[in-house]
């Protein structure tokens, strides 16, 4: 069963956004979501709620499910991320390396042909959204 599949419909339903599904060790799932102005605890209960009631219609194999928001280190993973919270500064993690790193930091610009800008220290960048292994927001404070 493709759970992300069925996930989302039902939490795009309720206004929210699906930031990030995690299959846990010991049954564990962990569902970050999002929406404009913010997560609070009442939207986490509230989508909680509906997929207990969802899984035990679907037969879901699960011990726990965990909602909440994804953080001020939210992850991306999509590529509307990417354009979402360009201007912000971002840590991106590649799957092999490029130009002899698999690490890069700095300020996102937005997405071309495929590929996430990024304006680092050492110049602009063009990382294929294929080669990141994950990718996350640095909270500025």
């Amino acid at each position: 069963m493709d759970l992300q599949a069925l996930i989302e419909p039902t939490v795009a339903g309720m206004g929210y956004e699906v930031v990030a599904l995690e299959r846990v060790g010991r049954g564990l799932l962990r569902l970050f979501i999002d929406k404009p102005g913010g997560i609070q605890i009442d939207d986490c209960v509230r989508v909680s709620n509906q997929l207990t009631r969802l899984f035990t219609v679907e037969n879901v194999d699960y011990d726990r499910l965990e909602v909440s928001s994804p953080g001020l280190d939210r992850p991306l993973v999509k590529e509307a991320d990417f354009v979402r919270f360009a201007g912000q500064q971002a840590q991106v993690k590649l799957r092999l390396p490029m130009d002899g790193r698999r690490k890069y930091v700095g300020q996102l610009v937005g997405v071309q042909d495929g590929a996430v800008q990024m304006r680092t220290e050492q110049g602009e960048v063009a990382i294929p959204m294929t080669e990141i292994e994950s990718a996350r927001l640095v909270p500025q404070f």
